[in-house]
């Protein structure tokens, strides 16, 4: 009853007390606690066995009962010593024996914080040291179990399916107009940190030299031609608009005719004939300005302005912003299904990295580097704030509660000291007593 009113009470003190909920008692604790008070009865039991003992024996000395009363009553004497010994070095681990406050005892509640310093700083120097890690867990082998968990297809799958949560998870919480404007701030940096001129003009000489421009030259005189013959009148009549006012328009008629007819054949020869001078033109025309393009200055100065007022257009900002909105709907739908290749992909390499882990040792030793390095960096930088998480604890730990919790843990076992404390002292006695009697002491 006491018990639970003090729990009530650290209930309603707050965040002051939170970390105490680590040193209240549960079923365990109070299951164990019973068991050291049993031990603790058995001791006692023994103590007063031995204590009965010696009384008798020293009676039947008295009464004439012969030598092997002196015996017994000397190793019941030691017993008793012994018993007392260790119940006064037990009971001050944990309280003042008999309420006394003697020097050196109820060590635990008095040196509290200090034990928790001094855990910490063992946990620190022997389980958080960049050597014992490292040994921990190359020992272990983390790239070979790894690599043959993930072979196995149904693991693979598991780990594929919490990647595409994962990812749908982060999609869904980034804000499109975040990402949008970052990415389009980042192409345009990007783009107008880079002169382009020279990358184009190394790509349109190439283009050329392997004659990839050929096809592209067949489309258009293939359309050219295909459109003058579609649009004859309109040729014509632009041919007669752009003549002087004087002329006579059966004149202006017949130059339209002509005009559009050398146009028509002209288009037909380009686009039948591979050797026509007109495409030599073209590819002379291209080498030279794919030269330009990499050496002229005005060319490349020229090249960077357009580049600028094409990016700073409004249309290609909105046309950057939405391809992150395209690119985000296409991942998320390729998340979604279990099926789309974006998933099959990722499945594959997870069982091709699982074998090549299972099986190659190069391959496991770089995954143990690897880890090893994360792991050693998170110890030797963070080694203060996992410590002191241990000291802070064990700090705001309520000292009675502690103590109590410790004693329920490893109270059983202490009393076995008190037991044995009682049988070594009685034998060490009756040693002692035999040997002074041997010498005639």
């Amino acid at each position: 009853m006491d018990r639970t009113k003090t729990e009530e009470a650290e209930e309603a003190a707050g965040p002051r007390l939170s970390h105490r909920t680590m040193t209240t008692f549960s079923v365990a604790d109070e299951e164990k606690q019973r068991g050291v008070r049993q031990m603790k009865l058995i001791a006692a039991g023994l103590l007063l066995f031995v204590a009965v003992v010696y009384v008798l024996a020293k009676w039947a000395s008295h009464e004439g009962a012969g030598a092997w009363a002196g015996y017994v009553a000397a190793a019941a004497e030691a017993g008793m010593v012994g018993a007392l010994a260790d119940w006064f070095a037990v009971t001050a681990l944990f309280r003042h024996p008999l309420g006394l406050p003697i020097p050196h005892t109820a060590i635990i509640p008095s040196k509290k914080d200090q034990l928790g310093v001094t855990l910490g700083e063992f946990v620190g120097e022997n389980f958080l040291s960049q050597d014992v890690v490292r040994q921990r867990l190359r020992a272990v082998g983390i790239g070979s179990r790894l690599g043959a968990w993930l072979a196995e297809p149904q693991n693979a799958d598991r780990v594929t399916a919490e990647l595409a949560t994962a990812l749908r998870g982060a999609l869904t919480v980034l804000r499109d107009s975040d990402v949008q404007a970052v990415v389009g701030e980042a192409i345009t940096r990007r783009a107008n940190a880079q002169e382009i001129a020279p990358g184009i003009g190394k790509m349109l000489e190439k283009i050329v030299t392997d004659g990839g421009h050929r096809r592209i030259v067949d489309l258009i005189c293939v359309r050219a031609h295909d459109w003058l013959v579609l649009h004859d009148a309109q040729v014509m009549d632009a041919v007669e608009g752009g003549a002087p006012g004087w002329t006579p328009r059966f004149v202006d008629r017949k130059v339209g005719e002509r005009v559009y007819k050398e146009l028509v054949r002209f288009a037909a020869e380009m686009r039948d004939s591979p050797t026509h001078p007109a495409r030599g033109a073209l590819d002379r025309f291209l080498t030279d300005f794919a030269t330009d393009l990499q050496s002229d200055t005005d060319t490349r100065a020229r090249v960077e302005r357009l580049k600028g007022e094409v990016l700073g257009r409004g249309e290609v900002q909105d046309l950057i912003a939405s391809a992150w909105t395209a690119v985000r709907s296409m991942i998320v739908s390729a998340a979604e299904d279990e099926r789309s290749e974006l998933r099959l992909r990722v499945r594959a390499s997870l069982l091709s990295l699982g074998t090549r882990m299972a099986t190659e040792p190069s391959a496991q030793a770089k995954v143990d580097k690897w880890v090893e390095g994360a792991a050693v960096h998170v110890v030797t930088t963070y080694r203060k704030e996992i410590t002191s998480l241990i000291t802070e604890t064990v700090a705001s730990w309520d000292p009675e509660h502690t103590t109590r919790k410790i004693e329920a843990n490893i109270g059983r076992d202490l009393q076995f000291i008190r037991i044995n404390g009682t049988v070594v002292g009685s034998l060490a006695g009756l040693l002692i007593y035999t040997v002074s009697r041997a010498l005639g002491a």
